[in-house]
């Protein structure tokens, strides 16, 4: 048994004895209440589910495994020469609940290039597909055509005991990772590069590895790929992605299954999809105001004219943050590091300025602040990713460490099957004797 895998087991199973024991003698503790709101408002802030990953503070923003963004940029192992942590990482730290050593990662990063090989059915599938087709249709196609591989169907058809079911899928788990940048790639390279597709390298890490395939062989953007695969890694287990992992995972469908439904949740443009509506959104509003740079005074007459035809600000306000989303100050600091000027990203730094003070006068708006998707887009497109229906996928390539790491915690727990009530507005109208 590999070393990651055996200290997972240390972790995890000794955990199934404690959390039972805490059930039995806490099992009817009441953690919270809810309201009639939180039912219609799409069940927010209603505790219901266990995440070991990562947790979101309203405040302090995404503590994975309790570290704050801050804290990880400045512990975590780093590629050599580099400011930006390894996304191998992360992945151990969220797995295993332990800052990882610079050999930890290493192991990490060797086993998932043994793994990385993708069965040329996979390619078959997607070559099959219209290159017109989103990518991150393109994506979840590729995903469950990958569910030939998987060792947790195989063992659960065989007969396996339930305490075990989280060895197969570790297992899965590690090759789904391993595989998605080479992918991701195809996917890029077929749809945008007339299928002009660029082998992997094996000596390079899991985000540079996909930098290269990509066609992006800077420094600059495989630094960018590492602090990007990293931030957008997990955001605790209630949005979407996370939880329609969790969900259909807990109906023991393998990780294959699971993961692309929670892909097709990123998709949706309340998710995943709004890092492309940010730069749309930037986009129209140069176009309507001639071109060129715009000015503070012309950014918030467009803000406004946004708001009073009935629409968001892309990129801004949160279900659940009430400051500024850590993972937009990390880009912020990664642009000040390494980019001089960029029309766009001076854009997107005046919007931070002009955005909130708008929203906060409204009175409505529990968080004018930005979130990730504010920032994400305008760097890739400072390095040449201007596709910018393919931002989703590589959303997706770095949310996998995150859901697919509390997948192997949710088998190792025995977690059940999710089944929450639900009732109707007929009947909540005669408890509360509406007529």
């Amino acid at each position: 048994m590999e070393t990651l895998k055996e200290k997972f087991a240390e972790k995890a199973l000794p955990m199934t004895k404690e959390i039972k024991a805490m059930l039995k003698e806490h099992g009817e503790s009441v953690m919270g209440e809810y309201k009639l709101s939180q039912m219609y408002g799409g069940m927010k802030g209603i505790v219901g589910m266990v995440t070991e990953t990562s947790k979101l503070d309203p405040e302090e923003g995404i503590r994975f495994r309790g570290y704050s963004i801050p804290e990880l940029r400045e512990k975590l192992p780093k590629a050599p020469g580099g400011f930006e942590p390894l996304p191998e990482g992360i992945f151990y730290l969220m797995l295993i609940g332990e800052l990882p050593t610079e050999e930890n990662v290493i192991n990490v990063s060797n086993n998932w290039a043994r793994r990385a090989i993708v069965p040329k059915h996979v390619f078959n599938v997607l070559d099959a597909l219209p290159k017109s087709t989103h990518p991150m249709t393109q994506f979840s196609a590729a995903i469950l055509a990958l569910g030939t591989e998987s060792e947790f169907a195989k063992a659960y058809s065989e007969g396996i005991n339930k305490k075990d079911y989280w060895d197969p899928t570790y297992e899965d788990v590690m090759n789904l990772i391993a595989r998605l940048p080479r992918i991701a790639a195809y996917i890029y390279r077929r749809k945008y590069h007339n299928d002009e597709h660029i082998e992997p390298d094996a000596k390079l890490d899991w985000a540079a590895n996909l930098a290269h395939m990509l066609g992006f062989d800077s420094d600059e953007f495989k630094r960018l790929m590492r602090l990007y695969m990293t931030i957008h890694s997990d955001h605790e287990g209630g949005n979407v992605s996370a939880h329609a992992t969790h969900l259909v995972g807990s109906a023991l469908s393998d990780a294959y299954f699971s993961f692309a439904s929670g892909m097709n949740g990123l998709a949706g443009p309340l998710h995943g999809l709004a890092n492309q509506e940010v730069i749309k959104w930037i986009q129209k509003m140069k176009e309507e105001l001639g071109g060129g740079k715009p000015s503070k005074e012309q950014i918030e007459d467009y803000v406004n004219k946004t708001i009073k035809d009935g629409k968001v600000v892309p990129g801004y306000g949160h279900a659940v943050l009430r400051k500024t989303d850590p993972r937009y100050t990390a880009q912020w600091d990664f642009a000040k590091r390494y980019i001089e000027e960029d029309d766009l990203i001076d854009i997107v730094h005046m919007i931070y300025e002009v955005v909130p003070p708008i929203l906060e006068s409204l009175g409505k708006i529990k968080n004018p602040w930005p979130n990730v998707d504010a920032h994400s887009g305008a760097l890739l497109v400072h390095y040449g990713m201007e596709e910018y229906d393919f931002y989703t996928v590589l959303f997706g390539v770095s949310r996998s460490l995150g859901v697919l790491a509390q997948l192997i915690w949710d088998r190792a727990l025995g977690l059940p099957i999710e089944r929450p009530s639900s009732t109707t507005t007929e009947l909540i109208k005669q408890k509360l004797q509406i007529a």
